[in-house]
């Protein structure tokens, strides 16, 4: 039986040609194909320009895992897995909670697959993936090695390819509650409910710069489960982690205590009024963190998400102490580097200070970054000095 087929425009070959995965709809011109297929994409010359992902719904409806004369079956899920945990490993990543698969830079696109000690929770995003759920699931067990396999395939995107939403133990057990640890802290997670997987673990990396130049007072605003706030702590005099989410404060709270961590105070609050009040009140630290959820989800709202991020940065800047530390960051991918660096230079000058580059910064190498894939370059941090 031949292998299902997709013919794209010279406009779809052209991307394929950059280097780019992602083909639209409207570049598809004909498919025999059923939803989840891994397809041979040809041209209109009917020549052979790789294989992958089929989805009859999503407007991204071709994601490459082959180029030219290449087969995915050469290497399987099984190879790819085994490469992307391989690079892992290479990296000697200090933490027992991080990210094993990283979609499309790891050439297994819209899957996510993150560790936590001894268990997995995968994110299967496009119909394909969640087709071989049982063939990835046999695969990282065997490679990985784990007590349980977690599917939080509770995304909103998966709807796009007209999937369930849906939370479920693939293999073994998972309790809700997770032990892990990142660098020196320890953190009790909960996978089943918790944002993404359980915790942001693009971070990492940003936490262990920003503790060298952490120190005096600190303000840790958008703290969600206190990461910044307990990785800097030891290195700075007093602690305040600001999150709107009453169960986010909670678990700042549950996770200082088991750190030992008892000059952090945990808040409820709205990081905007805050700033405010704090301004007003000639309330001052000496090392500011800003991270907050991505305000541009989608292109319409990255002129409103733009406002939010001058007037954060405008009144941290405000309150910060002249020799103070700001660690700013984006994960709105719609927002790139130098429109963020933009709004960061306005606020600057609108809070008449001198400040400094000290440090541009991405996500961790865990979620690597593929240079032919804008898209995939989402998360900026940027470690500023005041003058």
């Amino acid at each position: 039986m031949s292998q299902p087929t997709v013919t794209l425009s010279r406009r779809g070959e052209e991307r394929i040609r950059a280097g780019h995965p992602w083909i639209y709809r409207a570049d598809v011109l004909e498919a025999a194909a059923d939803p989840g297929d891994i397809v041979v994409v040809t041209n209109q010359r009917g020549r052979r320009l790789g294989e992958a992902f089929w989805s009859d719904r999503s407007q991204i409806a071709v994601r490459m895992v082959a180029w030219g004369d290449e087969r995915f079956a050469d290497t399987g899920w099984q190879g790819r897995l085994a490469a992307a945990m391989a690079y892992r490993e290479s990296l000697g990543i200090d933490a027992t909670a991080y990210r094993l698969v990283h979609g499309e830079a790891d050439r297994l696109p819209a899957l996510i697959v993150d560790r936590y000690g001894d268990y997995l929770v995968v994110q299967a995003l496009t119909q394909a993936t969640d087709r071989a759920l049982p063939e990835i699931t046999a695969a990282l067990v065997e490679i990985a090695g784990c007590r349980g396999v977690l599917a939080r395939n509770d995304p909103r995107v998966r709807t796009l390819e007209g999937l369930p939403q849906t939370v479920q133990v693939l293999h073994g057990d998972v309790p809700e509650r997770v032990e892990c640890r990142e660098g020196p802290v320890d953190y009790e997670v909960d996978v089943w409910h918790g944002q993404k997987t359980g915790l942001f673990l693009d971070q990492r990396e940003n936490r262990d710069a920003a503790a060298k130049y952490a120190r005096g007072r600190l303000l840790d605003a958008f703290s969600y489960n206190g990461g910044f706030a307990l990785r800097l702590a030891d290195r700075c005099e007093s602690v305040l982690a600001l999150d709107a989410s009453a169960d986010a404060v909670e678990r700042i709270r549950a996770n200082a205590a088991r750190n030992g961590r008892a000059n952090v105070e945990a808040r409820e609050g709205n990081v905007f009024d805050e700033l405010r009040y704090f301004e007003r009140e000639g309330t001052r630290f000496d090392t500011i963190v800003l991270d907050p959820p991505a305000f541009a989800k989608n292109r319409g709202a990255v002129e409103k998400a733009l406002a939010g991020y001058k007037e954060i940065n405008l009144r941290a800047l405000r309150i910060l102490e002249p020799g103070g530390v700001l660690i700013t960051c984006s994960c709105s991918y719609h927002v790139d580097e130098p429109l963020f660096l933009q709004v960061l230079a306005s606020a600057a000058a609108d809070a008449r200070a001198h400040v400094t580059v000290l440090e541009k910064r991405m996500q961790g190498r865990d979620h690597p970054v593929l240079l032919t894939v804008p898209e995939s370059y989402y998360l900026k941090c940027l470690i500023l000095g005041k003058g």
